[in-house]
């Protein structure tokens, strides 16, 4: 069982390369239907019981960024470059861009960058809090995939089934009112009360001794 993903650079780019080569071809029925299955691809990859690390090193760009968004965190080479291009093409962004987005940075800068399809670097993307993380690049142009990859040695040594309920709890807490939300956080903890795990990491603490989690 694998307990981190990773997407880097290469995916989105070729990403929002078959997505605007694809859709040249097709009419208009075509094309409904082929964003209803990014849209689908895009949720499937939200709902990941596992967290997911989006490492931008090079371009997001239109259907790429909204690959990234759909992770969990994102991390950017200060040179990277990301946008939700698609009215510059005549397009909006139809894979979760206009509902990802917003939840991100906000309503009013999520529409100023839809509406201009403005491109903005990693820095630029840190700062309104669309990244997590911003990295110079180094020689190897692997700097935001690095950064990831520690973020991700921080996470592994945590109790799995506790994190994969952390993210439930927030992902289905985000879509309902806080009242409704706590009662989505009292179940998520309730199932987590009689994990091994969780004796685990009592014991631990008492015994002053680093834990040994198993995830179960």
């Amino acid at each position: 069982q694998f307990r981190c993903l990773f997407l880097d650079s290469n995916i989105f780019i070729l990403y929002l390369g078959a997505d605007l080569k694809e859709r040249a071809k097709m009419d208009d029925a075509e094309v409904g239907e082929f964003v209803r299955r990014l849209r689908n691809l895009m949720d499937e990859i939200a709902a990941l019981p596992v967290p997911t690390i989006a490492a931008i090193d090079g371009y997001a760009l239109g259907g790429g960024l909204e690959l990234a968004l759909a992770c969990d965190l994102r991390v950017a080479a200060s040179s990277a470059k990301m946008g939700l291009i698609e009215t510059t093409r005549g397009l909006l962004p139809g894979a979760g861009g206009t509902q990802r987005l917003p939840r991100c940075v906000g309503i009013g800068l999520a529409k100023e960058l839809i509406f201009t399809g403005r491109q903005i670097d990693g820095e630029q993307a840190c700062s309104m809090g669309l990244v997590n993380h911003s990295v110079p690049q180094n020689s190897e142009g692997d700097a935001a995939y690095q950064r990831a990859l520690t973020l991700a040695k921080e996470i592994l040594p945590q109790a799995p089934f506790a994190v994969k309920m952390g993210k439930l709890a927030i992902n289905k807490g985000m879509e309902v009112d806080i009242a409704s939300g706590m009662a989505i956080e009292g179940m998520c903890y309730a199932q987590n009360i009689p994990t091994k795990d969780r004796q685990e990491g009592m014991a631990a603490f008492r015994e002053k001794r680093p834990p040994r989690f198993t995830g179960k």
